[in-house]
């Protein structure tokens, strides 16, 4: 039963960040719009991003495909981490690192959510590749 609630709990924390900052992106809000220029990605990057973590949102809400949601949520982080690391930096737009801290955040939370469901990748892996 504890298990339960960690996971609720860790889906809440991702979801919770990766949907706040969705106003950032879809409004075109000019730190948004500063970080995906600098990425030469702007605006169909920043947008392409605001989508996906929209629907990792809403997986990590369904428990039925919070395991897929959370591998989503994993890749979609270290794309983020390593833009911050080798391009933005980690402190963009004097934020103090707010953003890099996030992105670790809900990186963090979505390891711990494939680790709780692991069994549900293991069934997916049986299923396919052992045949």
């Amino acid at each position: 039963m504890k298990i339960k609630y960690l996971s609720n709990l860790m889906a809440l924390i991702s979801a919770g960040i990766l949907l706040q900052t969705l106003y950032f992106k879809f409004t075109g809000h000019p730190q948004s719009m500063e970080i995906f220029s600098t990425l030469g990605i702007e605006p169909w990057g920043r947008i392409a991003v605001g989508i996906i973590e929209l629907i990792v949102s809403i997986m990590l809400l369904i428990p039925s495909i919070r395991f897929y949601g959370a591998v989503i949520g994993v890749f979609l982080m270290l794309g983020a981490i390593g833009s911050h690391i080798l391009t933005i930096g980690i402190e963009s737009n004097m934020d103090g690192g707010l953003l890099f801290t996030l992105a670790i955040i809900v990186l963090v939370t979505c390891v711990i959510l494939t680790y709780i469901h692991r069994n549900e990748g293991l069934s997916l892996i049986k299923k396919y590749f052992n045949k």
